[in-house]
């Protein structure tokens, strides 16, 4: 072989066709750099960085690679700087504590219909009641969830509710699903609960097109809903006009373990149907009429309101993101048939991955953008891979006498290859994210994918078009009979044994290394792409992180430990469903357990007693009390004590300390114990100084072990 660098530079050369494709990649990498720093940069580091890299590709030579790739370092610095100005621009009062019994007034500007309720985003909010911030501190919106007897609602209308409202919650545990950050770019500055029904004191009319549509989204809803009031109209609802939170719980769950979860959300597979859809229909119908065929080119036509239905569709369902990249492809492809250029390209995907990233550079973060994006670049490049193969299957096929039998058994096929390559390419993805694997997410999806396609989403085109005549029955009824069969096909395929697994949480390197070698394997084209494999095993092969010993939440009244086997258990008087879930999900289990242990156990002094529970880790005395009254006998007896209840001043005796005071101002917390130190570690610690992050600390130390 040459000198290593001769031969990189060859290959790069070679290539060069495909240097355009790195493009959204540099601008995605420094939107996720700056989500790793641990402080909030200034807002003119971006820029600076920028015009720096700029000048660089100005002196450097036209199609160079030292141009290139100070071009990505301009991508790079915009992207960073870009999500900086975002985060500056978005910046809204929130809550600073809990507040109970308030007369909660705002206008309605988002409203999410629930299984069992109502959930409504409220804007120039009013509040009214003991401990109410000042005007200037008001919060810009607020999310209540409504009782089921929540009167009709539109956007714009003027809604009044007693509620007790919360800021947003932290992280459950350091490194877990940051919600407060996901508040900060929707100006979501508490969210609550309704005591009483609510009462609207003035309908509103929505103004603007974007509030036009919420409105139309929420009516369209409601009908739908009560057309098909069971579990099968709130899948309905989901799939026409992306209202996901009308889907009942055992649904959504059953669609998760089986796989079929992306067809609940308005992806590429939706847009896909409809485009294809609407191109027929209008190819077929202008064929009809012979003398306007010879006259105007169906295809181009045809083209045109595909687009414009994709556009519809995308606004209607609330332009989720997954819509925005399958909407901006579509748009690249039909524009590429309008200028008679090939429709499907890598160049699409990374056109609409910018034009993504610049509307709303935080998506990056999201497993919507990474999943969406991660199954379009594999099914692309998979396909462009497979090019000589499709044509000699297609040579082969024209020249034999069973052409229908080949095309049915291609058709199959590239069902079930590109399911698995889609599967392959999200897995990681929804291991991250959501601790759990579909095995046999495959089979479910070669049974569920065509019923979508050929009869689910036909009947729901018609119900669209039906609706303005008030005759959207005669469509969704049928509609609903086909999401009854998607819903049997989900609880079937969920219901085998192993048919999804629950995985301990992968270190934040995993991720990475999966994106870079998934994205060398499949942007590049020659054979150098292969060394992209080597990477995502090693990201696969990284094992999780060491799972914490102790815990306790963020608004410190829930308390947990993981016992010798791994367990989490739950250790306090109280439990929080949505956090002891989240601490067991992290590691692998279905779901936190009370503490319980044996009557020898019980007998030495272990197990939970009336506000006061005992465990012993090594040489580890740790006491976990949530009665006040408890308190001076666990100071006394243990090394470490977490407390629900105020104990920093009033216990002297132990070496470590944590009471709910801690857990208000530093986030949740979790230890590690050794036989010499425990190691401890905050949620607020760990996302750094960050607007998002309240009374941000980055407080971590160690303790030494008793007689160490």
């Amino acid at each position: 072989m040459s000198n290593p660098r001769v031969w990189i530079l060859e290959q790069l050369d070679a290539e060069r066709g495909r240097w355009m494709l790195w493009l959204p990649v540099a601008l995605g990498l420094g939107i996720a750099v700056y989500f790793e720093l641990p402080s909030e940069p200034a807002l003119w580091v971006g820029p600076a960085l920028a015009a720096v890299a700029t000048a660089l590709a100005v002196l450097s030579p036209a199609g160079s690679l030292a141009r290139a790739l100070a071009i990505g370092a301009v991508a790079a610095s915009a992207g960073s700087g870009l999500v900086a100005w975002r985060t500056a621009s978005l910046a809204a009062p929130t809550l600073s504590r809990p507040l109970f019994s308030l007369n909660v007034e705002g206008r309605v500007s988002d409203i999410q219909r629930l299984p069992d309720g109502v959930r409504v985003v409220l804007e120039a909010v009013r509040l009214r009641g003991n401990g109410v911030p000042p005007p200037e501190m008001m919060p810009a919106k607020v999310r209540v969830t409504l009782n089921r007897g929540a009167p009709p609602l539109t956007i714009g209308d003027r809604l009044l509710v007693l509620a007790n409202l919360s800021p947003p919650a932290g992280p459950a545990s350091p490194g877990a699903f940051d919600f407060q950050r996901v508040a900060w770019y929707q100006q979501l500055g508490a969210v609550g609960y309704a005591l009483a029904p609510a009462t609207v004191i003035e309908r509103g009319k929505p103004d603007g097109f974007v509030r036009t549509l919420d409105a139309l989204r929420t009516d369209l809803a409601a009908r739908i809903l009560k057309v098909l009031p069971g579990p099968a109209g709130g899948v309905v609802a989901s799939l026409l006009v992306g209202e996901q939170t009308a889907v009942d719980k055992d649904v959504a769950q059953a669609m998760r373990d089986s796989g079929l979860a992306h067809i609940l959300s308005i992806s590429g597979l939706h847009i896909v149907f409809v485009v294809g859809l609407v191109m027929g229909i209008v190819r077929y119908g202008i064929a009809l009429a012979p003398a306007l065929a010879l006259r105007i080119d169906a295809k181009k036509v045809a083209a045109v309101l595909a687009l414009l239905a994709a556009l519809f569709y995308t606004a209607l369902a609330g332009a989720p993101v997954p819509a925005q990249r399958a909407c901006a492809m579509a748009a690249f492809a039909l524009l590429a048939i309008l200028l008679d250029r090939t429709a499907l390209s890598l160049r699409l995907v990374a056109w609409s991955a910018v034009i993504v990233l610049l509307i709303a550079p935080e998506s990056l973060t999201g497993a919507s953008f990474q999943m969406s994006f991660a199954a379009v670049v594999a099914l692309i490049a998979g396909w462009e891979s497979a090019a000589p193969l499709r044509r000699r299957l297609h040579e082969r096929a024209e020249l034999s006498h069973h052409r229908w039998a080949w095309r049915i058994g291609a058709a199959i096929a590239a069902s079930l290859l590109t399911t698995l390559i889609a599967s392959v390419a999200t897995g990681a993805f929804a291991a991250y994210h959501f601790n759990r694997l579909s095995l046999l997410g495959v089979v479910a999806n070669l049974l569920g994918v065509p019923l979508t396609g050929f009869w689910i989403m036909p009947w729901g085109l018609l119900a669209m078009l039906l609706m303005p005549f008030g005759l959207e029955a005669f469509a969704l009824v049928p509609m609903g009979w086909g999401v009854d069969a998607l819903n049997a096909i989900a609880f079937h395929v969920a219901a085998w044994p192993e048919s999804a697994v629950l995985v301990p949480s992968l270190p934040g390197a995993s991720l990475w290394l999966l994106t870079a070698g998934g994205l060398w394997l499949c942007l590049w084209q020659r054979r150098w792409r292969y060394a992209g494999l080597p990477v995502v095993v090693i990201g696969l092969m990284l094992g999780p992180p060491p799972a914490p010993d102790l815990l306790m939440s963020e608004d410190g009244r829930v308390l947990g430990l993981r016992d010798e086997k791994g367990v989490v258990h739950v250790a306090s008087a109280r439990t929080d469903r949505f956090v002891s879930d989240s601490w067991a999900r992290r590691q692998g289990q279905e779901g936190a357990k009370r503490w319980t242990v044996s009557a020898d156990e019980q007998a030495s002094g272990l197990g939970c007693n009336t506000g006061l529970c005992r465990w012993r880790k090594g040489p580890w005395r740790i006491a976990m009390v949530s009665d006040e009254r408890r308190l001076a006998e666990a100071c006394g007896s243990a090394d470490i004590v977490l407390a629900t209840v105020d104990a920093q001043a009033r216990c002297r005796g132990p070496r470590l300390v944590i009471d709910r005071r801690d857990a208000w101002k530093e986030g949740a917390h979790a230890l590690w114990l050794d036989d010499l130190t425990v190691r401890r570690e905050t949620a607020n610690g760990r996302r750094g100084d960050r607007p998002w992050v309240p009374n941000s600390s980055m407080r971590q130390g160690a303790v030494k072990a008793p007689g160490a």
